[in-house]
């Protein structure tokens, strides 16, 4: 202290002139002559000030009555050799007596400001409720009830005073987490009209996603209209934001969605509904088409938006997806507005602009088709920018579309092939098996290694998947003039690039994959299509058929023994098509066969040789059919032969189930009349038609 003083001071000393200096040194040799016992207490009161105060400014007021520097006074009193020891003993005492007094005044202050503020009781009682009700597994249910209604007495009337503090809004969230659907209603209503403000609130805007979690159709439409008019100020507000996305995203009806996203075309669009019975559109280009003057002004008023969002780094709202595939739908090929959107979204530093875009249903359309316009230098730039996060996509809903795309639209497929396959299938041996035994059982990942092999496949996208047929027929007709390869030969080069870890992927874990049905129609279809020796994967596919099918039935252990293949659907299916060793051509009318043959018969006889009766007359009958249909099996006579032996067994499995079906029916009784049905079989749901037609084979 005393060197922050004399600092302080020598510091003064420096700025102040020369005749201040002869009138602090006069005060100075005056204070020396004072009676240091008639200035006793004022240096212990002064022993608490702080060194601010003691400056050289303090000395000018009173000529000397109060004095002027705690540490010039000490350093009197130490010349004098005058009471320094009794001093430090009071201050080191006062010092701890005035703090913890200082500490319990403001204590007391606190409180006395908290209790002066409106609602302070019932704040504190809510917080009070809360920390008990927050406990979940430490409060029984009838207690919960009582604590809940008691919350619900004190908030009644009074949530919007509630909601906007920090500490209150916690409980009122937590009343709607145990409330009744009546409650809940009760409290949107109460909220009326103050929800923009509410989202924009730190705190508050979480009480919003309570409300509309609940999927009830009454607040969502109590809510979402309070946004309209509002949606600029609010999607460029650092809380609100969020909240409106999320209102947008996962709520909104089809038609608060058009008229949240109306507003990024114009003010007109926030001021004014459309009105009518005319069904409401987001749709840039019907607006345009209805009013193609105001074409300059929306594109503008749209690309401020979009442009100002993208350079705050706000990215990952759906709307402005939306609004940027929009904006993107309506530019004419190869103008200029169009290049310069694409280096606006080039332009984004860290490429979170692009990653999240991938993640949306309209990102990932844009990003689609940003890839099918671009020249081969922008694509190349696209495709690194989501290096990190191809295996990502794969499982993505939407993501997964853009390495469809790149698939179909890059030119130079050792690019694509360097940049996606090690990223998705992986780079370390002992993790590529791992990774391609995810991918061919996950429900989108598996469209991604298994598009080059299978195309457009009804196996692949079902009618569910219509949104994405369609994406690719929009990039297929965009490609016929931005892009020179063929469509087949650059199909063919990244299945060759492919190729090689999948072969050894079904090599070295074909029980993994054979285990499930996508598993199945994965390894068939890269067993046909794949390119390279396949010796080794149709040696251990085979392998898996060995043992007996009937081994386990009737065994009761735990953990159950896993199903043999031949008693699961999809593994029959699987060696059906690798013995016909090709795909059925409709136009053909036969099967395809791939080149060079698979010849998987002669693999596949010798594993089940041992059980092919079981086989014949098995869920996987047609597994057997298949071996004697099949141009290149080497053993056709002994299987004939074999069968032939076991004919009675074989006509049994094609005619027992009318036999069993009537015996049961003879012996059930009727379960009531008026039933129709009801009990009944099906004789010919017991049959194998697999071993009838055997039998029609053996006739032959």
């Amino acid at each position: 202290m005393a060197s922050k003083s004399a600092a302080g001071a020598a510091g003064a000393k420096r700025k102040a002139s020369s005749g201040e200096k002869s009138a602090s040194d006069s005060r100075t040799k005056k204070a020396k002559t004072v009676s240091t016992k008639k200035h006793a207490p004022k240096i212990e009161e002064d022993v608490a000030a702080s060194d601010s105060e003691n400056d050289v400014s303090s000395d000018s007021g009173d000529g000397g009555a109060k004095i002027a520097s705690i540490p010039s006074r000490s350093k009197n009193v130490q010349e004098t050799g005058d009471v320094p020891a009794r001093s430090t003993a009071v201050k080191s005492a006062q010092d701890s007596q005035s703090s913890k007094e200082a500490h319990a005044k403001q204590k007391a202050l606190a409180n006395e400001r908290k209790a002066a503020k409106p609602l302070a009781d019932e704040v504190q009682r809510t917080k009070k409720l809360w920390e008990k009700l927050r406990r979940k597994s430490h409060v029984p249910k009838e207690e919960r009830q009582q604590l809940v209604d008691e919350l619900y007495s004190i908030i009644t009337g009074k949530v919007k005073d509630f909601v906007l503090k920090h500490d209150a809004v916690r409980a009122v969230q937590t009343a709607i987490k145990y409330s009744t659907p009546a409650q809940r209603k009760q409290i949107a209503k109460e909220l009326q009209g103050t929800y923009a403000q509410l989202a924009e609130s730190r705190y508050a805007k979480f009480l919003i996603g309570k409300l509309l979690i609940q999927n009830d159709d009454e607040i969502r439409d109590l809510i979402t209209p309070e946004f309209y008019g509002r949606v600029r100020k609010l999607i460029n507000h650092s809380e609100a934001s969020w909240i409106l996305d999320d209102v947008y995203r996962g709520v909104a009806t089809k038609e608060q969605k058009a008229n949240l996203l109306r507003e990024w075309y114009g003010p007109e669009f926030a001021l004014f509904r459309q009105s009518g019975d005319a069904e409401v559109t987001a749709d840039l280009a019907d607006i345009l088409a209805n009013e193609p003057s105001k074409r300059a002004i929306v594109m503008k008023y749209l690309i401020d938006m979009i442009n100002g969002l993208i350079q705050k780094k706000l990215t990952g709202f759906t709307m402005l997806h939306d609004a940027m595939l929009q904006y993107f739908l309506n530019l004419k090929a190869e103008s200029e507005e169009l290049k310069e959107f694409l280096e606006i979204v080039k332009q984004d530093e860290n490429g979170d602009l692009l990653k999240n875009m991938a993640f949306t249903k309209s990102g990932a359309r844009l990003v689609c088709l940003l890839l099918a316009y671009g020249s081969a230098k922008d694509r190349k730039q696209i495709l690194k920018t989501f290096k990190d996060t191809f295996q990502l996509m794969c499982g993505d809903d939407n993501a997964h579309m853009i390495l469809l795309a790149a698939y179909d639209l890059l030119d130079d497929t050792v690019l694509c092939a360097k940049s996606i396959f090690p990223e998705i299938l992986g780079k370390n041996e002992e993790k590529d098996v791992e990774n391609i035994i995810f991918l061919a059982n996950e429900v989108n990942a598996r469209i991604t290694i298994r598009y080059l092999f299978e195309g457009q496949s009804k196996s692949l996208f079902p009618s569910s998947r219509a949104a994405d047929l369609e994406i690719l027929s929009e990039i297929h007709e965009i490609r016929k003039s931005t892009s020179k390869k063929d469509p087949e030969i650059r199909r063919k080069e990244l299945v060759a690039a492919m190729s090689p870890q999948l072969l050894a992927a079904v090599a070295a874990s074909p029980k993994e994959l054979v285990s499930t049905s996508f598993g199945c129609q994965f390894a068939t279809e890269v067993l046909l299509s794949a390119v390279g020796d396949k010796t080794a994967a149709l040696e251990a596919v085979a392998s898996t058929a060995g043992g007996d099918p009937t081994a386990a039935a009737g065994e009761d252990v735990y953990p159950p023994p896993p199903t043999h293949i031949s008693l699961t659907p999809h593994g029959g299916k699987m060696f059906k098509s690798l013995l016909a060793g090709g795909r059925f051509d409709k136009e053909a009318g036969s099967i395809k066969r791939v080149d060079p043959p698979l010849n998987f018969a002669d693999i596949l006889y010798p594993v089940i040789k041992e059980n092919v009766l079981q086989w014949a007359i098995g869920p996987s009958s047609f597994t057997v059919l298949g071996l004697l249909e099949a141009a290149d099996f080497s053993s056709k006579k002994e299987l004939l032969k074999t069968l032939r032996s076991h004919k009675k067994e074989l006509e049994k499995a094609a005619g027992e189930g009318v036999a069993v079906v009537k015996a049961k029916e003879e012996a059930a009784p009727t379960k009531g009349k008026g039933k129709g049905k009801q009990g009944q079989g099906n004789p010919k749901s017991s049959r194998n038609p697999g071993s009838k037609l055997l039998l029609e084979k053996l006739g032959a």
